[in-house]
């Protein structure tokens, strides 16, 4: 999946904006690019470990966010179907009252 495929699928969900930062739902982070193959995706941590087993070359969680919601989607090695459920778990996540 390319940076600009994840802007086209991120911008079609409902609310989300993109800022200079990366892409908000009410103020809230649902992604960001890190760089031209990484994104950070703010997951529920109960969710990242599904994420990870159903696709193990896709996702990965350093060391630096294991005590937080999220999960790095390495885009040059990942399916775009991948990327697209962790997105959309963050979009979900990030609708919550």
């Amino acid at each position: 999946m390319t940076p600009e495929e994840v802007d086209a699928f991120v911008s079609s969900l409902d609310g989300c904006r993109h800022k200079p930062r990366g892409w908000y739902l009410h103020d809230r982070l649902v992604a960001r690019q890190v760089d031209a193959n990484t994104l950070l995706v703010r997951v529920p941590i109960e969710r990242r470990e599904a994420l990870i087993e159903r696709w193990p070359d896709a996702f990965g969680i350093p060391p630096r966010m294991e005590a937080h919601h999220k999960i790095e989607a390495y885009l040059d090695r990942a399916a775009p179907d991948a990327v697209r459920e962790a997105i959309r778990l963050a979009w979900e996540f990030q609708r919550r009252e």
